[in-house]
């Protein structure tokens, strides 16, 4: 990260273009790094987000990214089929609020 915290908090929060470019900068070489095309990438990682339960925003950021990789709708919602008997339903009804209010943003 190279700043102190509260510097790399604070510029996140305020959508520091410096900072939003080392983010996605980033993410960029980790689909390069892993071998599967954006569209696998970002699905998968939604199955991970759900498995952590994780907030909306990054519900938002990963939908938006599956869709600009190609992903139909459908397919970001079949997402939560997939990981349904692995993630248990507690975690797939809670991640399919946020994953339908990313879809109609």
């Amino acid at each position: 990260m190279g700043d102190s915290s509260e510097e790399f908090l604070d510029q996140l929060a305020e959508s520091d273009p410096g900072m939003i470019e080392r983010i996605i900068g980033q993410q960029v070489e980790n689909v390069r790094e892993s071998g599967l095309d954006p569209r696998t990438h970002a699905l998968v990682r939604l199955g991970a987000l759900v498995a952590l339960a994780a907030p909306a925003a990054s519900f938002d950021w990963h939908v938006s990214l599956a869709r600009q990789a190609g992903a139909s709708d459908d397919e970001i919602a079949g997402v939560l089929v997939a990981v349904g008997p692995v993630t248990g339903t507690p975690r797939v009804v809670g991640a399919a609020p946020m994953v339908a209010k990313a879809l109609q943003g």
